[in-house]
């Protein structure tokens, strides 16, 4: 797992693990980063289902009650077959927008 700090955000990345032992890791260490914004970096996983996704649901859910985003980029499925419950985008630079669309709404109480 690759951590890298951004201005207002942390870039998680999975490198060259195993999808379920990198969302096992990430749940597992969730307390060293609930206090940031996340974006999890799944670009490179071409072959990504929605059931691989949903085991990011119970890290994402932790996320966003503490008030903060988290946010999933892929681009391997389609729009009608990502689960409602992540935000899952195709870039990076749509996660970053994300991310600030969420400050602002938060900010003016949304």
């Amino acid at each position: 797992m690759k951590r890298t700090e951004k201005e207002n955000y942390i870039l998680i990345s999975a490198e060259n693990a195993e999808l379920t032992d990198f969302t096992s890791q990430l749940t597992k260490h969730h307390q060293d980063f609930e206090s940031s914004n996340i974006i999890v970096d799944l670009s490179n996983h071409k072959d990504l289902e929605n059931q691989q996704l949903l085991a990011f649901l119970e890290v994402s859910n932790l996320h966003r009650e503490s008030n903060k985003s988290f946010v999933i980029v892929n681009d391997a499925l389609g729009i009608d077959e990502l689960p409602e419950e992540l935000i899952v985008v195709p870039t990076l630079q749509e996660a970053e927008d994300m991310i600030q669309m969420d400050e602002i709404q938060r900010d003016l109480g949304f």
